[in-house]
């Protein structure tokens, strides 16, 4: 039995979980789902920038005249607020929408997946610095994965591509050397 077929059972209850949905047509979906962002609020979808809005909005509470001053955190102000920018709301929808799933497809629960080699503790500190570190590089590439795939791959820049064959490229070799752990 696999780690996914494990944690499914334990967290599925007594119903068990419902059949996942077909990757393919889940991938059209998300392609419609661009579509309409990119109709409605005339850019593509990205998740990076929530986080500095609230943080904007947090320093902004305590220095509003250095806000102002700062090209960096004026750029998440709408309006007079950093509360009101888009890509909060659509990080807002992202964890609405994944509840929402998990929930219709009885696979939610409280786990820490890990292989049998590693400690829960252990785990939640390298999920701690793998995130911070992709936090770190998205501010620096002014940009996320998800905007970079989705929204960079939809427009077909070619940074884009090229950046999503490199983190494929990478996931496959370190596949190959983390996979014990796993296992």
């Amino acid at each position: 039995m696999n780690i996914q077929q494990t944690v499914i059972e334990r967290n599925s209850g007594g119903n068990g979980p419902r059949p996942l949905w077909n990757p393919y047509l889940v991938g059209f979906l998300l392609g419609l789902v661009l579509l309409s962002a990119f109709l409605t609020l005339g850019q593509g979808l990205g998740a990076s920038g929530a986080f500095s809005a609230l943080l904007t909005e947090g320093v902004k509470t305590i220095s509003p005249d250095h806000v102002a001053a700062n090209p960096v955190y004026a750029y998440y102000i709408e309006d007079g607020t950093a509360l009101t920018n888009t890509i909060l709301f659509m990080s807002i929808g992202v964890l609405a929408g994944a509840a929402i799933s998990g929930l219709l497809g009885r696979r939610t629960g409280l786990t820490i997946e890990k292989g049998p080699r590693i400690s829960s503790g252990t785990r939640l500190w390298a999920a701690l610095g793998g995130g911070m570190l992709v936090g770190i590089g998205a501010k620096i590439a002014k940009g996320c994965t998800s905007g970079q795939a989705l929204t960079g791959g939809a427009l077909l820049n070619v940074g884009s591509l090229v950046f999503m064959a490199a983190v494929f490229a990478a996931g496959y070799a370190l596949a190959a050397l983390l996979r014990k752990e796993w296992q």
